[in-house]
């Protein structure tokens, strides 16, 4: 199969707007509660009626502002409460929000606000406030800070604004109307804005919540938001949160509070990037060996694999279930326990999940949807479903949406879903859509004969090594990560006899490891080459091996004294590699490691 069209669950709307979602909520269920914001440790529960509420008054300041129909606000900030409320009270005044990342440089601000020509610009605290100062240009007059209790200064600047102006906005716009410019992190070159209408994330939120409805639908149903809203797929979460009536409540801090925020919320199911995942599965199995239990955890992790490995099969060993029974008492339920209690499912997109991860986690009694998707499709073009679901895919297309398989092998993708254009930028757009405007998504991939999706990598990332070999680095990549001591890796070999690897340690699982090896008091310069560490990395290494040829094998790696991060340029803040930058950054490791 190479072409697979999913007939929509809801049409592509040819009215309204997604002001509608909390107008209509608090007109039909004024009471329901849609939200809770943080109050100290607890919870403040808040109705649909005082959503709405708060977002027309928050609406009213921005028009007092001089905020005009069409004009872009941008919200700089972590993922909170407030964004919700300004996300919408930006449409409600018939604006157009422009996130931007709270970790952007001063010259990534300067780009977005300029090139968006943005009139205002919302920050979540003083620090970023003095930072966007620097480069404030002056068609941006208005500068805001969250913390500062902006809602209220902005409800008391528009008090004397009428709800009739809300109305005639509000509706002003409809199904194709520029809802949002989401400029694109990218890996190169200056970030594109992606426009992205009202119309598209109605067709977007409102099948995926159709198509998941025992997820987003489900009586009680609540979900803890704590990605960046900045990027698509937490904005996703957040209007399909709304449009469902999901009980939605967001976590700014997911380093500090996640835990204690999980534990006091209880969601019923979360959606994350795959790192996520990884980082709960090797603090679990960290706290294990720390413990004394480590043996104890990987026979556990080892029977929820061939667990889930068997449900596929439908063929359950009455001696596997035993034991699947004893580890769920020992091992599984303190997982679940660490999640809320509550979670009985997830979503998980940014990047490939792993096949190994996601048989242990619906074995451990958490099933793990894996979806796909770009900004440019508005989050999710595919998506497991708990009733279609194959650990490994990335799920069918998204009710209303086709994918096409190109003759490249190039994944194509066309539908309600597919962004507007890149923002005053032809050139771009005529190098991303085809002549009858296929979507080219730049990811390499396969459909299986019932139609879920396979990524099998990026089409620009392909390694050919000398010996003209294309090697997929996500394959691998992907592998690495599952061991606990490994924080990122990047996979190199263009132009060279073989493949090779960069590794980076994760810091809290190597904690633990220099204490039960009597490594206190090396530096990681030091643990870099300690051939005791060496020789565990070379296990990781061994392992992902096992998932490819012998010609795409890893045969050399070096261990950095330093991690990839956000803040040190060589991650998005998806959490993608930029290999341009990490490649410059280490060229002399890396070469190296074909010279040496």
């Amino acid at each position: 199969m190479n072409e697979i069209t999913n007939p929509a669950l809801v049409p592509a709307p040819t009215a309204g707007n997604l002001t509608n979602l909390i107008a209509e909520r608090a007109w039909f269920e004024p009471e329901r509660i849609i939200m809770s914001r943080p109050l100290g440790d607890a919870w403040q529960s808040v109705t649909a009626k005082e959503a709405e509420a708060q977002i027309r008054e928050t609406a009213k300041g921005l028009i007092a502002a001089g905020v005009q129909i069409g004009d872009r606000v941008a919200i700089m900030s972590r993922t909170r409460y407030e964004w919700t409320i300004l996300d919408f009270a930006i449409w409600f005044a018939g604006g157009v929000v422009v996130p931007v990342y709270d970790t952007s440089s001063a010259e990534q601000i300067d780009w977005i606000l300029n090139d968006s020509s943005t009139v205002a610009i919302i920050v979540e605290t003083p620090a970023l406030r003095d930072l966007v100062q620097t480069v404030l240009p002056s068609h941006t007059q208005h500068v805001w800070t969250m913390t500062d209790d902006v809602l209220s200064v902005l409800k008391d600047a528009g008090a004397h604004i009428g709800d009739e102006e809300i109305d005639r906005r509000r509706n002003s716009l409809v199904p194709d109307t520029l809802a949002t410019l989401i400029y694109t992190s990218g890996t190169t070159g200056k970030p594109k804005g992606v426009a992205l209408t009202h119309g598209n994330f109605m067709a977007e939120c409102g099948n995926v919540v159709q198509g998941a409805a025992d997820l987003f639908l489900k009586p009680g149903g609540s979900t803890l938001l704590f990605l960046p809203v900045a990027h698509v797929f937490g904005r996703m979460v957040e209007i399909g949160a709304i449009s469902a009536g999901l009980h939605l409540a967001h976590c700014s801090d997911p380093v500090g509070r996640l835990p204690m925020d999980l534990a006091s919320f209880k969601p019923t199911f979360v959606l994350a990037v795959p790192r996520i995942f990884e980082k709960i599965y090797n603090g679990a199995e960290a706290r294990a060996e720390a413990a004394g239990k480590g043996k104890i955890f990987r026979k556990a992790a080892d029977v929820a694999i061939a667990y889930s490995e068997s449900l596929d099969k439908k063929s359950v060993s009455p001696l596997l279930s035993i034991k699947h029974k004893l580890f769920d008492k020992l091992v599984y339920s303190k997982i679940r326990a660490g999640m809320g209690g509550k979670v009985e499912a997830a979503i998980s997109g940014g990047a490939p999940l792993g096949v190994r991860l996601g048989h242990f986690y619906r074995g451990a009694g958490i099933t793990v949807l894996e979806g796909y998707g770009l900004t440019e499709t508005t989050a999710g073009a595919t998506l497991s479903l708990t009733n279609a679901h194959r650990v490994g895919a990335v799920g069918r297309p998204v009710p209303g949406t086709s994918i096409k398989i190109a003759e490249d092998g190039e994944v194509l993708i066309r539908g309600a879903i597919v962004m507007r254009g890149y923002w005053q930028n032809d050139g771009a757009n005529d190098e991303v859509f085809t002549e009858d405007r296929w979507f080219k998504s730049g990811d390499l991939g396969r459909l299986d004969e019932e139609g879920f999706l396979y990524i099998v990598g990026r089409k620009k990332e392909l390694i050919v090594t000398a010996g003209g070999k294309n090697v997929a680095p996500a394959v691998l990549e992907d592998r690495l990560r599952a061991h606990p001591l490994v924080s990122q890796c990047m996979v190199v070999g263009d132009n060279q006899p073989f493949i090779a690897a960069l590794i980076t340690i994760d810091q809290d699982a190597l904690k633990s490891w220099v204490s039960n090896n009597k490594k206190e008091g090396a530096s990681m310069a030091d643990l870099a080459h300690d051939p005791d560490l060496i020789s565990v990395i070379q296990t990781a290494v061994d392992e992902a091996n096992k998932a490819v040829s012998k010609a795409e094998s890893i045969r050399k790696f070096t261990i950095l004294p330093t991690d990839f991060t956000i803040a040190g340029g060589h991650l998005t803040p998806k959490l993608s590699l930029k290999r341009h930058v990490v490649a410059k950054e280490f060229a002399k490791e890396i070469e190296e490691l074909f010279t040496k």
